[in-house]
């Protein structure tokens, strides 16, 4: 295929009742339809809502990427007696653009409007998944000809909630799919999805509560249906052999506030550090090959319930990560390197000391009014690390701390006469919660403060497309130093897997003082992408 812009195959998430898959089968897009008026400015829900308006991810791939819709003669793809559509011409076409939105509709059968209201399990919607990739690839191939063999179709993955794990079910599972299937997924996209399960009052749903298939968010039932042995437990880790980490992202969400299913009890369950029924520390996932190695998969946070007027599908920060996760241009993998910490001079000397260190991040475009990535501490969203596991000799890893995945886009450059692609991201390290033997230090502590705080101004010139043995020019520069601009060359190292590397030090004028204090650097991982 000459063009990236595949099919795009959207499927949503769990409908619990009878009401609600009658609800989703009654919906055209099944929710993927649904646009926004307000977002949430601070984490206050007593406080106004904002106003911005976002017409809804099908609303603005059809504007934005020209992409289009399936459904002919109020009739969809896997209907019998669906039939092919005009042309410019008025000519009937087989077949289907590669540029289409498709809608997996496996609730259709489960609702007493289209079907018996009876659920299914979720090794039925992942098989059926695999049998609706491969007729849009037929479909494909009939409208846009040799140059859209099977052997070369691709196609997006994109999910919320337990869509998520019907898609992970499909890949990961053999036995639920044909390879040919699996092996036309190009990318995969998830929001809010429960990838180590659900836990509701710290504790995971138990396997019994077969109703209506909740325990499909039970781990020892996603082991099974994923076919993934757990790793200490968890499930929230994508075995290298089913798919490349690189092509998976995770959105994950940070507002429980908003999320007003069960009258509520569903974000009082959940609890702080979820968006309302997905806990934050859930919602991602590692990859893992056969030598034990891990990495992280690609991740972004928004301060966006599970679902509702405030939630994440249906947000600017989630469709603009989507949008250049699919059609971006480069992939900057984030990383906070910890060189060392320093507690305060007053501590009682010989104490059993520990802390928890919180490291924020905002990454903001140039010239938006929106972040791609936004981890704070108010919002139970920042990486966390204790003070033992930042000083233990025999951790090192624990020092080096990921912290989002950002993608850039060409078409998203406010001046196209502009030749760099550029962002900001703000890092913080708030001052700790001290704990001497066990108990709370208050001395010398201010609610707040931070070890660190400062924003990095990045503006990147990847390769020309015409010519991409020129090399990569990336300039940096922190606030504190240079007022906002980007003007510090940064030299690369050149990474085992084709990316390349680059640090910055810390600013001196972004930290505190030195007892206490944190020194490090930020890691850029640079590649080109696709």
């Amino acid at each position: 295929m000459s063009s990236n812009r595949y099919p795009i195959i959207y499927v949503r998430g769990y409908a619990m009742t009878e009401a609600e898959r009658d609800d989703t089968a009654a919906d055209p897009f099944c929710g993927f339809n649904v646009g926004s008026t307000v977002y949430r400015a601070t984490v206050k829900k007593d406080a106004p809502a904002q106003k911005f308006v976002f017409e809804s991810p099908v609303v603005r791939l059809l504007a934005d990427y020209q992409y289009q819709s399936v459904y002919q003669n109020g009739l969809d793809i896997l209907d019998d007696d669906w039939k092919p559509s005009p042309d410019e011409t008025g000519k009937d076409v087989d077949g289907i653009a590669a540029a289409s939105i498709v809608i997996y509709r496996y609730y259709d059968s489960g609702s007493e409007l289209l079907g018996d209201g009876r659920s299914r399990d979720v090794k039925v919607y992942a098989q059926g998944l695999g049998k609706l990739i491969l007729r849009v690839r037929d479909l494909v191939a009939l409208r846009e000809g040799p140059a859209f063999s099977a052997a070369d179709f691709r196609c997006y993955l994109v999910a919320h909630s337990m869509g998520g794990l019907v898609v992970r079910a499909f890949l990961q599972n053999p036995a639920l799919g044909d390879a040919a299937a699996r092996a036309c997924v190009d990318k995969v996209f998830t929001y809010a999805t429960p990838h180590n399960g659900i836990d509701m009052g710290g504790v995971n749903v138990p396997a019994w509560l077969t109703a209506n298939e909740m325990n499909t968010f039970n781990r020892e039932r996603m082991s099974e249906f994923l076919d993934t042995a757990p790793v200490d437990g968890r499930m929230d880790y994508l075995p290298a052999a089913a798919f490349p980490a690189d092509r998976f992202f995770c959105m994950v969400g940070s507002n429980r506030g908003d999320y007003e299913a069960a009258k509520g009890l569903s974000r009082m369950f959940a609890g702080h550090g979820s968006d309302g029924l997905v806990r934050i520390e859930n919602a991602s996932l590692w990859s893992i090959d056969d030598a034990k190695r891990s990495k992280p998969v690609a991740t972004a946070y928004a301060f966006r319930s599970h679902s509702g007027y405030f939630g994440i599908v249906n947000s600017e920060e989630a469709y603009q990560n989507l949008v250049r996760f699919l059609f971006g241009d480069v992939r900057v993998d984030l990383w906070f390197e910890v060189d060392g910490v320093t507690l305060p001079p007053d501590l009682p000397k010989d104490a059993d000391v520990d802390a928890l260190y919180q490291v924020e991040l905002l990454a903001a475009p140039r010239g938006k009014r929106w972040y791609l990535s936004r981890r704070v501490a108010e919002e139970d969203s920042p990486a966390c690390r204790t003070h033992k596991e930042l000083t233990d000799p025999e951790r090192p890893e624990r020092r080096s701390i990921y912290l989002s995945t950002v993608f850039l886009a060409n078409k998203a450059r406010v001046k196209q006469d502009r030749p760099t692609l550029a962002y900001a991201m703000t890092l913080g390290v708030r001052v700790p919660d001290y704990q001497v033997n066990k108990k709370f230090w208050l001395d010398g502590h201010y609610e707040g403060s931070s070890l660190f705080r400062d924003t990095l101004v990045i503006e990147i010139a990847p390769p020309r497309a015409d010519d991409p043995a020129q090399n990569w020019n990336v300039k940096y520069g922190w606030q504190t130093d240079t007022a906002g601009q980007a003007s510090l060359p940064m030299s690369p190292k050149q990474l085992a897997d084709g990316k390349l590397q680059f640090i910055v030090p810390l600013s001196s004028l972004g930290a505190a003082p030195a007892a206490p204090g944190i020194s490090g650097k930020v890691r850029l991982e640079v590649s080109a992408w696709s």
